[in-house]
């Protein structure tokens, strides 16, 4: 018991030894980095349950279905991506309890608690959008106003976003911003995409066809591919 004792304070005097070399010469001692951590986003499909949301002008679609689809079809491509990536609604379902007398409260405060325990890299809530006059159209993105890389993913979201409204409206927008709960119930990165306005008859037949909503899950993937990959 003595004899280890002694080899264990011989073996530690030799470590302060070498230690104190290793500083005098100025040689440096490698360290293992910890791997990266690997980027979360989370994607906030809007309304569910009883809260449809908007519907379409014709179609009478529920906003919330196609807000799920889109956000779905982002999921899809940013897993093949190695992204991990949170919904904060994936049924057609609310988030509030079963027998809520509070829905819209309870359903919101659940995306911020997913937001929250997911502590993401960025949140992007996908919606529709309506306007009393039935002629506005195009997807626009909203961001927090005091907050800087949100607008840098709104940014991102608008530029990429008005590669289809060029296409399909022949106008584009700038990022715009916005006073909204999803935007203010965390200190991470959000912005809103709205995907097209549901009270325009062009608009709501285009968010009915598959193809137009890849279109718009494929600006909202590189927006968010973009605001990973590129320094403030």
């Amino acid at each position: 018991m003595i004899l280890v004792a002694k080899k264990k304070t011989l073996w530690m005097i030799v470590l302060v030894v070498v230690l104190l070399v290793l500083a005098a010469t100025g040689a440096t001692i490698a360290v293992l980095a910890a791997p990266p951590q690997k980027p979360i986003v989370v994607l906030d499909p809007g309304h569910g349950g009883i809260d449809g949301g908007v519907s379409g002008v014709n179609s009478k679609v529920k906003e919330s279905e196609i807000n799920l689809m889109i956000s779905q079809s982002v999921k899809k491509l940013l897993e093949d991506q190695g992204i991990v990536t949170v919904l904060t609604r994936e049924t057609a379902d609310g988030l509030y309890p079963e027998g809520s007398t509070h829905t819209k409260r309870d359903d919101m405060e659940k995306r911020k608690q997913i937001i929250r325990e997911a502590a993401p890299s960025l949140v992007v809530s996908i919606h529709c959008n309506k306007f009393p006059d039935g002629s506005r159209r195009g997807a626009q993105a909203f961001f927090h106003p005091m907050s800087e890389s949100s607008k840098r993913l709104a940014t991102y979201l608008q530029t990429n976003l008005n590669a289809v409204n060029q296409s399909t409206a022949g106008k584009t927008y700038a990022p715009l911003k916005g006073d909204y709960y999803i935007l203010n119930c965390s200190p991470y990165p959000s912005a809103i995409a709205e995907c097209g306005f549901l009270s325009n008859p062009d608009d709501d037949a285009l968010l009915n066809t598959e193809a137009h909503r890849e279109r718009i899950a494929y600006a909202v993937f590189s927006s968010i591919v973009t605001f990973l990959t590129t320094a403030a």
